[in-house]
């Protein structure tokens, strides 16, 4: 479903020249729940935007469903980012003039889709989130928890070939951290979403299908979860301390 290949990204700074990909080469399958871990400056946070094509790179090619989407011009781009990707956010992105069932809407309002179907969408979301009972209340009205629930069913709506979730548990608390990762559990499940994560957060990476760990922009190991979720956290907590410090990004 995405494929990046050979992707190499630098920054210039007069003449010093700062590699922050080197060569990354990856690929999620649709219906999985991938994260991406790494210390502050392995490049984490640069990847998903490369992904999302928000940054330019210099090397490499990013396949989306098989299409190159780093060849599209400004409009195509805009085009895949509404309908073909979801996007996640730690700082939740909600408007807040709007109400919840409407920040969930948003998408297929941009999209132009008929309102009705849009809405009948909208509702079989939130009851499946189990959001229906704060669909007509606010963001400033809702917990931080409640907030990224909406953000996920949100990213939702077009049915995207992919989520990108970057931090998505950054700001939460340990309950709403689990209410969310349950969500995008819930949305691989039920509506066979794909998910491609950016986290420091190893205790929600454990529920993820695969980790790949980035280190000095390059990819340090893959990580596959075959046994039970607290034994992949502790081989994930093992490979964090073999890269020597804490993943808290500060990118």
């Amino acid at each position: 479903m995405l494929k990046v290949n050979h992707l190499s990204k630098r920054y210039t700074s007069g003449s010093q020249v700062y590699p922050v990909l080197r060569d990354v080469s990856l690929d999620v399958e649709k219906g999985e729940f991938v994260a991406v871990m790494g210390p502050s400056g392995s490049g984490k946070t640069t990847l998903l935007n490369c992904v999302s094509c928000f940054i330019p790179y210099e090397e490499g090619e990013i396949l989306l469903a098989g299409r190159d989407i780093s060849a599209l011009e400004e409009s195509g781009l805009a085009e895949v980012r509404n309908r073909q990707m979801g996007f996640v956010f730690q700082d939740f992105m909600l408007l807040d003039g709007l109400s919840v069932f409407e920040n969930i809407c948003l998408p297929q309002i941009i999209a132009r889709c008929p309102v009705v179907q849009m809405e009948e969408k909208a509702r079989h979301i939130c009851r499946l989130f189990g959001i229906e009972k704060i669909m007509e209340k606010y963001p400033a009205e809702i917990s931080g928890g409640e907030k990224q629930r909406t953000a996920v069913a949100r990213a939702l709506m077009n049915q995207p070939y992919v989520i990108l979730a970057d931090e998505p548990t950054g700001n939460l608390d340990s309950k709403s951290c689990k209410a969310v990762i349950d969500a995008f559990l819930q949305a691989k499940r039920e509506m066979g979403a794909t998910i491609f994560m950016v986290t420091h957060d190893s205790f929600a990476a454990s529920f993820c299908d695969r980790v790949i760990v980035l280190k000095d922009g390059a990819v340090f190991k893959e990580l596959k979860r075959t046994g039970s979720r607290r034994e992949f956290m502790d081989e994930l907590l093992d490979t964090i301390r073999q890269l020597g410090g804490d993943t808290d990004d500060n990118e």
